[in-house]
C-alpha cells in the first residue's frame, strides 16, 4: 500500500479544469481526476484552517472535538477526561494513527501544526518535516524535501505521504519569474463593473476596502497580492493572483508525479487530492480568505484515484464531509472504523459509484464570524450569530444551483424553505448534544469569550476606517449589534 495525500490549502473546486473552470489552472490535478472518482458535493464540516483539519483527522465535528475558533479554548482540542488511556484516542485513531496502527508507514511535510500550535495533527505520524516558514512557504521550498523523500523511500511498501501547498492561499506569492498565464483570459463571468461596485458599498472584514482583513492589502514583497478590489484592476489582480498560486502549486505537482513514475511506483499509487477550505473571491462582500460558513467557503475538491478499485473518470455528486474521510480509507483497507467517528464511509462510492451520500450536511464558522449553515438540495441556509461585522441578516438562503456565488438573498421569499433548514438544523444539534461528554455548544463559548478571534476587538478602530472611506453609514447599525466592542 503506497498513498500520496495532496493537501492544498485554500483550494476552490471551481478554479480547476477537472471541475469546469474556464482557464487552465490544473492540468496535472485533471490528470488525476479523469483517473479517479471526482467528488461534487464535498464540504469541510468546519471552516477554515485549524477547525477544518481537527474535523478531517479525528472525524468529528467541532463541537465534538471543541476545535472551532483560531484562537481562546476553542483553538484547542477538548480534554478526554477520565476515560483517557496512557495513550489519547488520536493516537491510534486519527486519520494517520489508524495506518501508523496498522504498520504503514507514516509522512507529513507540512507547516501546519506549528503554525497553529496544533500538535494533535501530528498523531499517528512516524515523520513529520515542518520546514520553518509557518505557511508563508512558497512550493518550490516544498517540493525539494518531498523529491528527497521519494527518492529515499517511494520504493518500499506501504507508506502515506502527507504533503501540504500553502500557494493559493493568501498572500499570493507564485514567483514573478513565473509570469501570469492568465492575463489575457476572461474574468469569471459573474464578475462585473456592478458586482465591484456593490463590493465598494460594503463594511466587513477582508471587503474590497479592507483586503487585508481591517486595512488595505497591499504587500511590497507580495506583489501579486491586491492593494484593495474596488475596480475591475483589482478584480483582475485578486483573480489572476489566486489563479496563479494554482497554476503554480499543479506544476510542482507534475514534478512529484514524475518523480514517482521514475521509481516505478505511480501506476499502483493511490493519490487523494484535497483542501481544508475555499476561498472568497467576492461572494458575500469578501474578497479574500475564508471567513464565512457558506458555499464558497465550505466546499472543496476531493479526488480520489485508488488503483484496480476505483471507477476511472466517475463523478460524485453526493453531500459528504471530510470527516467522512476517516472511515472511508478504513474501508478501502479493511480496517475496524473508531466507534467515536462522527465520519460515514463512502467507499462504495468509489468502488462502485454507489450513492453513498447524506441527505443534509451542517456546517460551521467561528474564527472570523460565527455562523452554522445547512446545505441540501439545491439550497445553503446560512444562520448569522456573529456577523464579522458585514452587517449580514440573521437568515440568508441561496438557490446554489442558480445562484453558486450567493448574490441573492431569498430567505425573506422563502420563509417555508427557512423553516425547513432550521429543522435540519436543530436535529443535528440534537445529536450531537446528545452524543457528547460535554454540556456546552463551542459556539457559544466562543461568543461569551468575546466573539470569534479574528474579529475581537477590532471594531472601534475599524470605526475609523469606515469613516474615511465612505462607508460611515454602516457605524450605527454595527454599534448596535456590537455594544460591548465600545465599552
Amino acid at each position: 500500500m503506497r498513498m500520496l495525500f495532496l493537501d492544498l490549502d485554500t483550494l476552490r473546486p471551481d478554479h480547476l479544469g477537472c471541475y469546469g473552470y474556464h482557464r487552465p489552472t490544473s492540468p496535472n490535478i485533471d490528470r488525476i481526476a479523469a483517473q479517479g472518482v471526482r467528488f461534487d458535493n464535498y464540504y469541510c464540516s468546519d471552516a477554515p484552517c485549524l477547525p477544518s483539519r481537527a474535523a478531517l483527522v479525528s472525524g468529528q465535528h467541532g463541537i465534538h472535538t471543541g476545535v472551532i475558533n483560531h484562537g481562546g479554548l476553542c483553538a484547542d482540542m477538548r480534554p478526554e477526561g477520565e476515560s483517557r488511556g496512557f495513550f489519547d484516542r488520536l493516537r491510534n485513531e486519527s486519520l494517520w494513527g489508524m495506518m501508523w496502527r496498522r504498520n504503514i508507514h507514516t509522512a507529513s511535510i507540512s507547516t501546519f501544526g506549528g503554525r497553529h500550535s496544533a500538535w494533535w495533527f501530528h498523531a499517528g505520524f512516524n515523520e513529520v518535516h515542518d520546514i520553518g516558514y509557518g505557511g508563508g512557504e512558497s512550493a518550490e521550498q516544498v517540493t525539494p524535501v518531498a523529491l528527497d523523500w521519494i527518492e529515499r523511500n517511494a520504493a518500499g511498501d506501504n507508506w502515506c505521504l502527507h504533503l501540504n501547498y500553502w500557494d493559493p492561499h493568501t498572500p499570493y506569492r507564485a514567483p514573478a519569474e513565473f509570469g501570469n498565464p492568465f492575463a489575457d483570459m476572461p474574468l469569471p463571468a459573474w464578475i462585473t463593473e456592478e458586482t465591484v461596485a456593490d463590493w465598494k458599498r460594503q463594511p466587513g472584514g477582508h471587503s474590497a476596502w479592507d483586503y487585508g482583513m481591517w486595512k488595505n492589502g497591499g504587500n511590497p514583497k507580495r506583489p501579486r497580492q491586491p492593494d484593495t478590489v474596488c475596480d475591475m484592476a483589482g478584480a483582475r489582480q485578486m483573480i489572476d493572483g489566486y489563479d496563479c498560486g494554482i497554476r503554480y502549486l499543479d506544476g510542482h505537482i507534475g514534478r512529484l508525479l514524475d518523480a514517482l513514475k521514475a521509481k516505478g511506483v505511480l501506476d499502483d499509487l493511490a493519490i487523494i487530492v484535497t483542501s481544508d477550505h475555499g476561498e472568497n473571491l467576492g461572494e458575500l462582500g469578501c474578497c479574500s480568505e475564508h471567513g464565512t460558513s457558506d458555499y464558497i467557503t465550505h466546499r472543496i475538491p476531493m479526488i480520489i484515484r485508488w488503483p484496480g478499485r476505483c471507477k476511472a473518470g466517475h463523478v460524485d455528486t453526493g453531500l459528504h464531509y471530510n470527516l467522512d474521510l476517516a472511515p472511508t480509507l478504513a474501508n478501502l483497507l479493511k480496517f475496524e472504523p473508531a466507534k467515536h467517528w462522527d465520519g460515514r464511509s463512502y467507499a462504495a462510492s468509489i468502488t462502485d459509484g454507489a450513492e453513498s451520500g447524506r441527505n443534509e450536511l451542517i456546517l460551521s464558522q467561528c474564527c472570523h464570524g460565527c455562523q452554522r449553515s445547512v446545505r441540501w438540495g439545491d439550497w445553503m441556509y446560512i444562520r448569522t450569530y456573529h456577523d464579522f461585522y458585514h452587517l449580514y441578516p440573521k437568515e440568508m438562503l441561496f438557490n446554489i444551483r442558480n445562484d453558486p456565488h450567493e448574490q441573492h438573498n431569498l430567505a425573506e421569499q422563502h420563509p417555508e424553505i427557512c423553516a425547513d433548514a432550521t429543522r435540519r438544523y436543530l436535529d443535528w444539534h440534537d445529536r450531537m448534544m446528545a452524543t457528547m461528554q460535554h454540556d456546552t455548544d463551542p459556539l457559544w463559548t466562543v461568543m461569551k469569550e468575546g466573539g470569534p478571534f479574528h474579529s475581537r476587538g477590532h471594531l472601534a478602530e475599524y470605526c475609523k476606517r469606515l469613516e474615511e472611506t465612505g462607508r460611515g453609514w454602516a457605524i450605527p447599525e454595527l454599534k448596535a449589534r456590537h455594544p460591548g466592542e465600545f465599552k
